[in-house]
């Protein structure tokens, strides 16, 4: 079958700085909030680093990026999604001047992957805010922050401004409401929501900043917000169910309506009124928010459903759980499987803004097991992520087919990285086998798996050889 996608499509994979670099006190590189949760989303925080915080090591990225984008050029890649790990070029998040090794390290890695025409995607901003700000301001609550932002931004843009064309501001940025400190280096766990809500605004106004000097520094550029996409059912055709879809859905769709729009939606207004939420929106915040993105970026693994019943079975997830939607499967950490909610959310995206949009995750974590290989070499069978993706991507297509401009994708941790909610290697969701276990052991090999080849080959052909079923 002839291929939907566009000949200028973008495939690629995506990673962060902060689960795959390592070398996390090298170079010049101060803490950043990942530094002090080895145990992931859910495990808190430490005083200092602790020798069983996987992240601090990663994937040795920082080490071997030449040997890991020369596999992701063996791809095809187009697109490379990364990020720049804020303290590795302002240490402290407020230092006067950048770490000079720092930068190079990102001059050197894109360079590394233009040498193989697979253009960066870069988030400024992917849940490692440096640690200093949460010690010194009580991070994204201070106002004071936003210009700190935007002098590493305004630094980064500047270096790399002959290499990086894609931008993304902030990593999935409505996810501060559920994890404060991870998202915005906030250390208070006992935030009002005036101040949770302010933190949020600060980020915002930030966002569209950055936006305008981004523009203004490399006018070729194009810059996407980044939306932790959460897809909503009612769980039953009542009316209470619908409404509740509904109101969780505005959870979501209000950050992209403010990339997109350049104002806050009537409804979170209204929200914050209703319940004594004071939020200091200035004149001059207003007239930045107008800067507004010119594509939206979304993450995208599955769906979850709504319902009025307390008592209802509810999904796996990172951080955002719903009810089991009885029709669907469910992978090894209890997230449903659901191809068509993607199609599902790009349309709803599309028809809500009307900018192009870009998959900047969708994947599959699951337990893979090593086997022998042919010539002695090692592999995994992962048939499960093959079909994972495949059926996406099938959606994808269906969506493009509709008319609706999809720029690209990016599978997340397109190669074996630690993970982001437990901090562990065994939910693993690349193409690349990376040789790590969770108590830290292992030569940090690389092996392709089955899907590498699958991978290769739909990028090869634009996607034609995606298995489209009796459809």
């Amino acid at each position: 079958m002839e291929s939907k996608f566009p000949k200028d499509f973008l495939w690629g994979g995506a990673v962060a700085a902060n689960q795959c670099e390592g070398a996390y006190n090298e170079d010049g590189k101060g803490l950043s909030v990942q530094d002090v949760m080895p145990h992931g989303l859910r495990g808190g925080r430490t005083a200092a680093p602790t020798d069983d915080n996987l992240k601090l090591m990663g994937i040795d990225f920082y080490h071997r990026y030449k040997d890991d984008i020369k596999l992701f050029a063996e791809m095809g890649f187009k697109v490379f999604r990364t990020s720049v790990a804020w303290s590795r070029i302002f240490p402290n998040g407020d230092d006067e001047k950048p770490n000079e090794k720092g930068l190079e390290f990102y001059d050197r890695l894109f360079d590394e992957c233009l040498k193989y025409n697979i253009k960066p995607l870069v988030t400024l901003s992917h849940y490692e805010p440096p640690l200093a700000l949460a010690e010194k301001y009580g991070g994204w609550t201070d106002r004071r922050v936003i210009s700190l932002f935007e002098r590493f931004a305004v630094t980064v843009l500047k270096r790399y401004k002959d290499k990086v064309k894609y931008w993304l501001t902030f990593n999935e940025i409505n996810a501060i409401l559920k994890a404060p400190f991870m998202c915005g280096a906030i250390p208070d766990a006992n935030l009002s929501p005036s101040e949770l809500y302010s933190a949020m605004h600060h980020q915002l106004v930030a966002s569209a900043s950055v936006t305008k000097l981004c523009h203004e520094i490399i006018p070729d550029a194009k810059v996407g917000c980044m939306i932790l996409g959460v897809t909503v059912y009612p769980l039953t055709p009542s009316p209470d169910d619908v409404l509740l879809t509904m109101l969780r859905d505005r959870e979501t769709y209000q950050f992209a309506h403010i990339h997109a729009r350049g104002e806050y939606p009537p409804y979170l207004l209204k929200y914050f009124e209703r319940n004594n939420i004071r939020v200091d929106i200035t004149e001059e915040d207003k007239k930045i928010l107008k800067n507004t993105v010119d594509f939206i970026s979304f993450s995208y693994y599955s769906s979850i459903c709504e319902s009025a019943d307390k008592n209802s079975e509810k999904t796996g997830g990172n951080l955002s759980r719903g009810c089991i939607n009885p029709y669907l499967k469910s992978s090894e950490w209890g997230w449903q499987i659901d191809p068509k909610g993607l199609r599902y959310t790009l349309t709803k995206l599309y028809d809500m803004f009307s900018l192009p949009l870009f998959i900047a995750e969708n994947g599959l974590g699951a337990e893979d097991i090593l086997i022998d290989g042919e010539n002695g070499g090692k592999t995994v069978n992962d048939d499960y992520r093959i079909k994972y993706l495949n059926d996406h991507l099938v959606e994808v297509e269906k969506a493009i087919d509709d008319g609706i401009p999809v720029m690209g994708y990016t599978s997340w941790g397109c190669i074996d990285i630690v993970s982001a909610s437990t901090a562990e290697m065994k939910k693993r969701y690349g193409y690349i086998y990376v040789d790590r276990n969770n108590d830290g052991s292992g030569s940090l090999a690389r092996f392709r798996k089955k899907s590498f080849y699958w991978y290769k080959k739909v990028i090869e052909t634009n996607g034609a050889s995606l298995d489209r079923g009796t459809e």
